[in-house]
């Protein structure tokens, strides 16, 4: 939602998260106080903070897209970016980002992928991804995998049109979902599923 939306989570939606898109950071500081204290349950409160909250947000912090992020040789310095964004992010009232990207950037016309990938390699994509999840969550904030089953396999923009996804199951579970199941099986808690058509998975 944007920061010049209303509504009553209260009396009518009784809704359990807000995902903001643009603002600056006291706007969105205030909103999100706003909201928590006319919902009946604690919100989850949500932004896509890839690169930093300034992806969203004027006037904040913007750190370098996956694609440099990946050619870094001291991977600590990932965890460390993690841990302050999450701190970033507690201060505008936020508790989940949906990054890291772990899509594997192995077709170079791919137009939506691209520099927010890590890496071709499915090792880099889940090791770098793995960091930057495990300075966000250590610190409280939830991180968010995306986008399954892969959207680096692809030369359709996703938001504009379906891509379909012609590759074998095998080769999905080998390279695909690799960097997933790495974070997957270190804690990470969410997944964010792409608008993709991948018949292998689902015929229909």
């Amino acid at each position: 939602m944007s920061q010049t939306d209303t509504f009553d989570p209260k009396e009518k939606n009784n809704i359990g998260g807000i995902l903001f898109f643009q603002g600056n950071p006291v706007n969105q500081a205030k909103l999100a106080n706003q909201f928590q204290s006319r919902s009946k349950v604690p919100l989850l409160m949500v932004m896509d903070a890839e690169y930093g909250l300034a992806m969203r947000l004027d006037n904040t912090i913007a750190y370098p897209r996956q694609m440099a992020l990946g050619a870094i040789q001291n991977d600590s310095l990932l965890e460390v970016m993690g841990s302050d964004l999450a701190e970033q992010m507690k201060m505008v009232g936020l508790h989940v980002n949906l990054a890291p990207v772990v899509d594997i950037n192995v077709n170079p016309n791919n137009p939506v992928i691209n520099s927010r990938s890590f890496s071709e390699n499915k090792e880099l994509v889940a090791d770098k991804a793995l960091r930057i999840m495990t300075g966000l969550q250590k610190n409280n904030v939830i991180a968010t995998a995306k986008h399954f089953p892969g959207h680096g396999n692809t030369n359709v923009d996703s938001h504009e049109s379906l891509p379909i996804i012609n590759l074998t199951k095998k080769r999905l579970k080998e390279v695909e979902f690799f960097p997933f199941k790495k974070l997957i099986d270190h804690g990470i808690g969410g997944v964010m599923i792409a608008h993709l058509y991948v018949p292998a998975l689902d015929p229909k």
